[in-house]
């Protein structure tokens, strides 16, 4: 994972070009596949890889799967307008606490039943965004004019048409099914799906630019669209910003003295890293396993994983598409640490980081492998 980088996609070269004009010297960079990039530098540090995807669910999650495995980012932002399906005031900013994949579904004589496919917010992405919405920095450079856009925290629905009527057949039983989405739209669904896949934390920012309701490509949403697409690219770029700065930060973590101000005794088998402005008072024992010793240690761990994950599988505590994605990385992770090479170890670092964004749920479990890449990052 790219501690200092964020991928930034959008549908529509309006969306693209509201985030682009935020970012600091946009370089070009090209994928081997023939995607292009560009990545640029924020204004307050971090960088940003940006791409567009075109309309639509399915492109959506293929360029969000290219991205996350080409540049390993922090999160992957998706960014863009959207029809508000309740009273959400134009302009203002939606981001989803989860995605709706609203046609799922299946066709009975007594009318069509849903069946969607749900993907939650990151729980961590989740509480920064509401940081960023509380201390409102992100929206100081509103043009008087205007009101200043406001953040609203809730489900969004994703489909594979545009939603044009407040009267249609569908248009009411989207809102009767899926009553709770603040926001429509056609892409969070397939960039959530890669999230979910890749391990890599998600968010879907929309400024809302119309109301579903009969008024696209009237003055009106001409007017609005590159409005709401400027406060969701403000938004998601001080979203961004304070994702960055959270990596590497300390959390759920005491300083060396403890809570009551005492001594430390930590005991630990493996590599261990000590990084102090000063230490005394303390005597460190250190020895260190040979590479090929160590190697083999870490195989032995990659197992020992790969057989909690199979319990947890078994006992229905992971899904098979994400058992499948899990059991990918490690295969990945083991083939890195099995060549030996500093390069081979990062690859098997980026995919254990993966893996644990995969199994985040399971605690302990992603603790587990907390610790393995730690013990991998000190082999020398």
């Amino acid at each position: 994972m790219s501690d200092d980088t964020v991928v930034v996609l959008t549908a529509l070269n309006l969306e693209y070009e509201a985030v682009r004009e935020r970012l600091l010297s946009p370089e070009p960079y090209r994928h081997s596949r023939g995607t292009l990039f560009e990545v640029g530098t924020l204004p307050g540090g971090g960088r940003v890889a940006l791409g567009l995807t075109g309309k639509g669910n399915q492109s959506s999650a293929v360029l969000a799967e290219r991205a996350i495995h080409e540049f390993s980012p922090a999160a992957l932002l998706f960014v863009g307008v959207a029809g508000a399906l309740w009273d959400t005031p134009l302009g203002d900013v939606v981001v989803a606490t989860h995605v709706y994949a609203y046609h799922g579904g299946t066709s009975e004589d007594d009318g069509l039943k849903a069946r969607p496919r749900v993907w939650e917010s990151p729980h961590g992405i989740g509480q920064t965004a509401a940081h960023v919405a509380r201390t409102g920095a992100w929206n100081r450079h509103t043009p008087p004019d205007r009101p200043r856009p406001e953040v609203h925290q809730g489900p969004i629905a994703a489909g594979e048409i545009v939603q044009n009527s407040s009267l249609s057949r569908e248009a009411e039983w989207i809102r009767q099914t899926y009553n709770d989405a603040l926001a429509i739209e056609m892409e969070g669904a397939g960039v959530a799906q890669a999230g979910h896949l890749s391990g890599s934390p998600v968010a879907i920012v929309r400024g809302i630019s119309d109301r579903a309701d009969g008024t696209k490509a009237t003055g009106s949403d001409r007017a609005w669209q590159p409005i709401a697409a400027a406060n969701a690219a403000a938004f998601a770029l001080a979203l961004a910003e304070e994702l960055i700065g959270q990596e590497g930060s300390p959390t759920m973590q005491e300083d060396n003295r403890g809570r009551d101000g005492g001594s430390v005794t930590n005991t630990a088998y493996g590599n261990v890293g000590v990084q102090a402005g000063h230490v005394s008072g303390s005597t460190f024992h250190v020895s260190l396993p040979s590479s090929g010793q160590e190697s083999g240690g870490l195989a032995d761990r990659l197992a020992a994983l790969r057989e909690e994950l199979a319990r947890e599988h078994s006992a229905g505590n992971l899904d098979e598409d994400t058992h499948e994605a899990a059991a990918a990385e490690l295969d990945i992770a083991g083939k890195g640490i099995e060549e030996g090479t500093a390069e081979s170890r990062k690859t098997s670092v980026l995919a254990l980081k993966r893996l644990r964004g995969l199994i985040g749920e399971l605690a302990s479990l992603a603790a587990k492998v907390g610790v393995l890449i730690t013990a991998i990052r000190g082999l020398s």
